[in-house]
């Protein structure tokens, strides 16, 4: 329990045990981990490494990486850079401690095994540079000698008083302030205490103990002044609890941390010295018969109570918090990436609404490409002119489709369409097909102040582009939401509580995910959707905006080229995700990469005959699909030597991508993307429901069933829009009819669902909804 003082040639040698960190080493660490391949693995890191996106390597480099998708490519980046973080601060620790001449061969061997960040810390604790403490003190004054006696537990026959006199006696020095035996004492069990509170094994152990049978607990700060600090009892909750740290729930731990930073709760992280005590006692055990064990018992509850408990409750609030955050932030960026992937509503000019009651509700126009047509304000307490002039810009310019904000007076307004509407269809029978949707208005203010607004309208004022953003919204969720902060679309829950640098790099990786998953028509996207694409940053995304508008139309993708600041290395990460749908090059309107459309010449001329400059090759692919079958079903196709026992079909399509010069799964996406050129995967999601009559809570009934579509997802559910003035609640218990942990297993933001009425509380404007037995 001593620390030896090593030769400096020994201290040097240890602190030049850690080798460099090669990619192998990380592959070799992670397989298991991430129960992936270590080759897998280590040329996925060297891809990463080498400045390849993470959409780029998950889309384009399948051969490389065993075809792991974003989310696998994405665990691999995040857990190399903790590793090579771990590593370089071993580092750090070695030269440290090895700077102090105390860095022996034993604790060197102990920090090159640590496994965590935190073990690294704990073994460089008791050599991290302090301010002044009372163990300090009683260092300065010559007492660890003392300490160490304490330590070894001496079982020394006699009286007990006269033995403890007569160890104490060398280090009595009224010069230092050491006057009598009861204060050299105390002063070498201040260095017990902080010995055995620093002691790394010590923690590890009080460590575990405190994360499973720790008790999380909170109190008001100020019992008369919480109708004060707490009006509408939103911590009510909290007021007197007291929660096992396992069984504390991620939404609660941030309810508790704002409830305290709001000065409304105190909250505490305590485990008693008795679940601790038999830690700490294996590793340093208390001899009965030692006179010296009453002093080493009091150091070590002292040393937990005073030094080591503090420490640990700080430790685990910070785990709970992290933990805790990126469960939130995990919530919050799939709700994101489902609303971003929501359909578009194609080929439907819509005239958009944003509601409002003292400034009106301004209504706009915008065509089948989200381009502006004219706007216009309509006042709700002028029910007829209001009612006249939505009929003639719904007759006018025949729109079939109607957007309206959810924010102030959205019910309102969409009564008066709902009614209009219905009158159209009395008259007219065509005039049925015209549907009106909610749409979530988040960050449509947001938008219209933004410079990227300004530079879109600058003729326009800030509440036309807001109702601009409302129709496009319904156009194209992705093309429009991502001109805003993905924090301000509403589909977050204690967004606010978490590490605001984590959320936004979180949010910016689904964004960045779902734009190059949906990919960009390059002759029609704005600079603030092109900056997302693959290897694209915002002044090349205003780059390729300037130059379309100074030479016309993109043509080919090799024409990027002439983009200035898009390079070789930009353009092989950006090309396959740019697609341009009438230029002179079909595969150019595909997720086919240049670098594959040799290939993909090829496979074209292995096809069916047909007329290969105006080839349809979605029926000449089906007909070669068929092709393949046949042979093989003749015993003609099973040329792959090398795989015995392989299907003779299998061999024909790897016989097939190695004449071509590709892997199988590449072949595979060139074939899916000649079959369907232009294909927006979001296409195939089911559209988005239109309504043609308003409903009120009051029309609602216990009992009723009602189609509806999920808004949120939070921890406790699901709030679901039903088509009245405030979202419906299925809670996590009404989901289904099983027992549900994760209510993002069974639903997604933006998903159609079929809900029934469970409650109606119309004075609190409450609706509780179940998803169970609906088809009972």
């Amino acid at each position: 329990m001593t620390t030896q003082e090593p030769l400096d040639h020994v201290a040097t040698a240890a602190a030049e045990t850690i080798a460099v960190l090669s990619v192998d080493d990380i592959a070799r660490a992670l397989a298991a981990e991430l129960n992936l391949g270590p080759g897998q693995i280590a040329r996925t890191i060297t891809l990463i490494d080498e400045g390849n996106t993470t959409p780029f390597i998950a889309r384009y480099r399948k051969e490389v990486t065993g075809s792991l998708d974003e989310v696998q490519i994405q665990a691999i980046a995040d857990r190399a850079a903790a590793l090579r973080a771990l590593f370089e601060r071993k580092q750090d620790v070695h030269r440290l401690i090895g700077g102090q001449g105390k860095l022996t061969p034993e604790l060197a061997a102990q920090i090159e095994a640590a496994k965590t960040l935190q073990e690294v810390e704990d073994l460089y604790l008791p050599y991290r540079p302090k301010r002044k403490t009372r163990a300090s003190v009683a260092r300065e004054k010559g007492l660890a000698p003392l300490a160490e006696i304490i330590l070894r537990q001496q079982e020394i026959k006699g009286d007990v008083q006269a033995v403890l006199e007569e160890h104490a006696q060398p280090f009595l020095d009224a010069e230092k302030g050491v006057d009598t035996s009861l204060e050299a004492y105390a002063g070498a069990s201040d260095i017990v205490a902080e010995m055995i509170a620093e002691d790394a094994n010590v923690r590890g152990s009080v460590r575990t103990t405190f994360f499973k049978a720790s008790a999380v607990g909170a109190r008001v700060t100020d019992p008369e002044k919480v109708a004060e600090k707490d009006p509408n009892g939103v911590y009510r909750l909290y007021y007197e609890f007291n929660e096992n740290v396992t069984k504390l729930v991620p939404h609660r731990v941030l309810a508790l941390n704002r409830g305290e930073r709001e000065d409304v709760l105190r909250v505490n992280i305590s485990l008693p010295y008795e679940q601790a005590q038999r830690d700490i006692t294996t590793h340093y055990p208390i001899k009965a018969t030692s006179p010296f064990a009453p002093m080493l018992s009091e150091a070590m509850e002292d040393g937990y109570k005073r030094l080591l408990s503090p420490a640990m409750e700080r430790e685990v609030r910070v785990e709970l918090t992290r933990k805790a955050e990126e469960h939130a932030i995990n919530v919050f960026a799939t709700n994101l990436r489902n609303l971003l992937l929501q359909p578009p509503l194609r080929g439907k000019k819509v005239l958009g609404i944003d509601p409002g009651y003292r400034t009106g509700c301004k209504l706009t126009i915008v065509d089948e490409t989200g381009k502006y047509i004219t706007s216009d304000t309509m006042y709700l307490h002028q029910a007829d002119r209001a009612r006249k002039l939505l009929r003639q810009m719904l007759t006018d310019y025949q729109i079939t489709v109607v957007a309206i904000g959810n924010g102030t007076a959205s019910r309102e307004t969409e009564q008066l369409v709902a009614d209009l509407l219905r009158e159209l269809a009395e008259h007219n029978r065509e005039a049925e097909t015209i549907g009106y949707m909610i749409v979530n208005e988040a960050g449509a203010s947001v938008y219209s102040a933004s410079e990227a607004a300004r530079e879109e309208f600058p003729s326009l004022d800030a509440t036309q582009r807001g109702t601009i953003s409302i129709a496009r919204r319904l156009q194209d969720p992705l093309a429009e939401l991502v001109k805003i902060d993905p924090k301000a679309v509403g589909v977050g829950l204690y967004q606010h509580d978490v590490d605001q640098k984590e959320l936004a790099a979180a949010l910016e990786r689904v964004v960045a995910s779902c734009v190059n998953f949906a990919g960009v028509e390059v002759n029609s996207a704005s600079a603030a959707l092109l900056k997302h694409v693959s290897g694209i940053n915002t002044r090349v995304a205003n780059a390729i905006v300037k130059y379309r508008e100074a030479n016309g139309p993109f043509k080919t993708r090799k024409e990027l080229l002439k983009v200035t600041g898009l390079g070789q290395a930009t353009f092989v990460q950006a090309a396959g995700f740019l697609k341009i749908a009438n230029g002179s090059e079909l595969l150019d309107n595909t997720f086919i990469h240049p670098e594959s459309y040799e290939a993909a010449r090829a496979l074209l001329k292995m096809l069916p005959e047909g007329d290969q400059k105006n080839a349809r090759p979605a029926e000449r692919i089906a007909q070669f699909r068929q092709f393949i079958k046949l042979q093989h079903s003749l015993g003609r196709s099973n040329r792959n030597r090398g795989n015995a026992g392989a299907s003779g079909e299998a061999a024909a399509w790897r016989d097939l991508a190695e004449k071509i010069g590709v892997g199988l799964p590449t072949l595979n996406d060139i074939l899916e993307n000649l079959e369907k050129p232009g294909l927006d995967p979001r296409d195939e999601l089911p559209a988005p429901i239109l309504r043609h009559d308003v409903l009120k809570m009051e029309d609602l009934q216990p009992g009723m069933l009602l189609q509806g579509t999920v808004r949120n997802v939070v921890d406790f559910g699901a709030f679901v829009d039903i088509g009245v003035k405030h979202d419906g609640l299925v809670h996590v218990s009404e989901m289904a009819d099983r027992f549900v942990r994760d209510p993002l297993s069974v639903v997604s933001v933006g998903q159609v669902v079929q809900v029934r009425v469970l409650d109606i509380d119309i004075k609190r404007s409450r609706i509780q909804l179940s998803m169970r037995n609906i088809n009972g």
